[in-house]
């Protein structure tokens, strides 16, 4: 992921769990805030309770692959923070993902589909 579309500041986490709005999953729980960018930056977050560094890193590397498959449906201008829960790691791929966009739903940043007619 390039730079620029990451979040590495541990004061814009700070911001986002603080005032940036929230949805809960199972899986994960999805924070959002306005950037007042063109584009969307995201952040990842897996606390060690998660488990050892390679349980972690596999959650964070599904993390960041559901939200790159999702992004050309996202609306623009947001960053989003993305923090693991303990089911991330070994949970059903298909059911991340769905957990993933209602979330993204419930928070109203994803583009409603077209509807044809």
């Amino acid at each position: 992921m390039k730079k620029n579309v990451t979040i590495k500041d541990n004061r814009i986490f700070r911001r986002m769990y603080s005032k940036g709005r929230s949805a809960v999953t199972p899986f994960m729980v999805v924070y959002c805030r306005p950037n007042g960018r063109r584009h969307n930056r995201l952040g990842v977050t897996v606390s060690t309770k998660l488990g050892s560094a390679v349980v972690r890193n596999r959650a964070r590397r599904r993390l960041r692959e559901i939200y790159r498959l999702a992004q050309p449906e996202m609306k623009q201008g947001y960053d989003v923070v993305l923090v693991a829960r303990a089911r991330t790691a070994d949970g059903p791929y298909d059911r991340l993902s769905a957990a993933f966009q209602r979330a993204c739903r419930e928070l109203g940043i994803a583009v409603p589909p077209v509807e044809k007619g």
